[in-house]
């Protein structure tokens, strides 16, 4: 339910929203995850950081360049000590080819070829001066690879960061420009759960997942070089993985992908489901519904923990299967490299940094395959922020506006109403053709059924919602043309449901004004008897309120409420059953301070108990939408008509 309206005086027209806390959970349709088209989305809001992604790939490409070359010159490292060890047990002083020929002569064609492949001085042993030096520039190379792969996840880390923080600044200005009709058909939990949980998945899911993209697919265009300037038959070999991980991954991901979906959903409408059951806590222990609740609760969590199973079970078999053909690929270069060795087409180090590279090589391809999950369940999350951002937004500002011209020291605050249409829904019409003249400094008292449209009217002053017909005019300007917050700014409305903030008892009173100095905070105070309480507080105004103001009672909440709308002096003072939570003797005080707030100003006062409305300069009676009775009170209980029901109905007592 929002601030603006009551559930008593709204028709509604709108879909189901669960029922309340009690209520069964309303399953939402699921759409199809348009998965190509969220994540191309999603990648383009990194667009502003086009220079620093820039950065991010050159500092990638220089990491993995020296981690490529690293292998290769292990590879040669191990050539120089398997050379050295080979050459020690060959006779000093011939030379290689010397020892090739004997060895061929002597039929060792094997050894011969093995050694033809091979750089060495017989009898000379390992090289450890050429040895410290590969060594030297292998620890080099690492130790910058590490470096420029720190400085990239830092860049990178930032990047994600500003682009998160765009994204909930895009989310908090498209919720202040949503009509309130969007807020009456979505759970208060469930947008919170967009705004929060995941824009979180939204940014941890870029953070690991791009470093990762880019690092990978780097590392394997890097390895795939190296491996053919080695051994192109090794290199078909490992390629053979590609296609392999492709169609694995596909597979897989096809799966995963609706259980992410559904995961996210679960999610949002478990959160609902908790915000609603403990905003309404103390209605559930009445009731003693606390075991109907809880089974509420047990399904949807199961719901959500099947979703969440499921998704991160079947993702998560990419890994394991990636690891599998890499084995596989493994053992084929280990015996060919082998081969290869024994017939002199390659060095023994050659086949070791091959290994390396092999394992270079599908590593990375793992990693994608893993990476596929997050990426999966960031975009679904994606898809959920965007629908909120794409969203139909209230009617923008008229450009040029228009304002009254009225100021604080002119008679100000007259409103008409012409020829006003209105429905929640096209099939179902609620107000129609109605006309009203509001002079200032007059109080408009509206009373009526349930579900006559009370709320509904001064909603639409407040153009909560946007008229079907007609028009309304303040000082004479059509509201239409005037800007909401110049609008709203000339009106003050206080609600039958109470709002206090977090913070001190002085904060929530200048909330109506953040200007007012402190004797205008004490002034409005006094008049609305907030300073009676309040000096029985143990710090007095410095008295800090929760969100929900348990510290105060209900009755002192609404007086902080009045005061807000005291203090900030508006043009046009809406009061909808501003006075049912306070005792009899404080709201004849109240009804006083009103009087003094109201002069020279239009207000409208939307009341049930008819006793707080005898001295209104107007009293509209309103059934179906419909004026169907004005006057005051005394013209109306002569007309006999529904007013006078109305009143009977309060006050006549039952005749045996």
């Amino acid at each position: 339910m929002s601030d603006t309206e009551t559930a008593d005086d709204k028709v509604p027209a709108r879909p189901p929203r669960g029922g309340g806390p009690f209520g069964g959970m309303n399953m939402p349709a699921e759409k199809a995850m348009n998965f190509g088209a969220s994540a191309k989305r999603l990648i383009g809001t990194l667009r502003p950081e086009r220079v620093w992604l820039a950065l991010v790939f050159v500092l990638a490409v220089i990491s993995v360049t020296f981690s490529v070359i690293g292998p290769r010159l292990l590879g040669e490292g191990t050539n120089l000590i398997f050379s050295g060890v080979v050459s020690k047990t060959l006779p000093a002083g011939a030379t290689q080819a010397e020892v090739i020929a004997g060895l061929r002569a002597s039929g060792d064609t094997a050894q011969a070829d093995m050694l033809s492949a091979m750089t060495l001085t017989p009898g000379l042993g390992i090289d450890f001066a050429a040895l410290s030096a590969v060594l030297f520039w292998v620890l080099a190379l690492y130790i910058l690879a590490s470096v420029f792969s720190w400085l990239q996840a830092l860049v990178l880390n930032a990047v994600v960061q500003r682009t998160v923080f765009r994204l909930r600044e895009e989310i908090e200005a498209k919720i202040n420009r949503l009509p309130l009709g969007y807020f009456d058909t979505v759970k208060r939990g469930e947008l919170l759960s967009r705004v929060t949980n995941d824009v979180d998945n939204i940014s941890q899911s870029l953070q690991q997942s791009l470093s990762q993209v880019v690092t990978s697919l780097l590392t394997v265009i890097g390895v795939i070089v190296m491996m053919l300037l080695l051994s192109p038959l090794l290199a078909v070999i490992a390629l053979v993985t590609v296609p392999l991980t492709l169609v694995t991954t596909v597979l897989i991901a096809k799966r995963s992908q609706r259980l992410f979906v559904a995961q996210w959903a679960h999610t949002g409408e478990l959160n609902g489901q908790i915000e609603e059951t403990f905003s309404g806590h103390a209605l559930v222990k009445v009731f003693g519904r606390q075991k109907e609740v809880e089974q509420r609760f047990a399904a949807k969590n199961d719901e959500l923990y099947e979703a969440s199973f499921g998704a991160q079970f079947v993702s998560g078999m990419i890994m394991p299967a990636m690891t599998f053909i890499g084995n596989l690929v493994y053992v084929a270069i280990a015996v060919v490299g082998g081969l290869q060795v024994a017939s002199g087409a390659m060095q023994l180090g050659d086949v070791q940094a091959f290994i390396q590279y092999s394992r270079q090589f599908t590593q990375p391809l793992a990693q994608l395959g893993s990476m596929a999950n997050l990426l999966q369940s960031g975009v679904a999350s994606a898809e959920r922020v965007f629908e909120l951002l794409d969203a139909d937004e209230q009617t923008p500002d008229a450009d040029p506006a228009e304002t009254p011209a009225a100021t604080s020291a002119q008679a100000h605050g007259r409103l008409v109403f012409e020829d006003v249409s209105f429905s929640y829904s096209a099939d179902k019409p609620l107000i129609q053709g109605l006309n009203l003249v509001a002079e200032p400094g007059q109080t408009v008292a509206i009373v009526g059924p349930t579900g006559a449209g009370k709320t509904t009217l001064v909603n639409l002053m407040m153009r909560f919602y946007e008229l079907d017909g007609g028009r309304i005019t303040l000082d004479g300007v059509d509201i239409a043309r005037m800007t909401r917050n110049d609008l709203r700014g000339r009106m003050g409305m206080v609600l039958q449901d109470t709002w206090l903030f977090g913070g001190s008892i002085r904060d929530n009173i200048a909330y109506g004004r953040p200007d007012a100095t402190e004797e205008q905070i004490l002034e409005a105070a006094t008049a609305t008897y907030v300073d009676r309480f309040v000096h029985s507080l143990p710090d007095g105004y410095d008295t800090v309120l929760d969100d929900e103001g348990g510290n105060v009672s209900a009755g002192e909440k609404q007086l902080l409420t009045i005061a807000r709308a005291f203090l900030a002096r508006p043009s046009v003072l809406i009061l909808d059953e501003a006075t049912s939570s306070v005792d009899t003797r404080t709201e004849v005080l109240v009804q006083h301070a009103m009087k003094a707030l109201r002069a020279d100003r239009t207000s409208f006062v939307i009341a049930h108990r008819l006793s707080t409305i005898r001295d209104a300069d107007l009293i509209l009676v309103m059934e179906a939408g419909q004026i169907v009775e004005q006057g005051s009170h005394e013209e109306l209980l002569l007309a006999d008509g529904a007013y006078r029901a109305l009143y009977d109905s309060q006050f006549a007592a039952a005749i045996e």
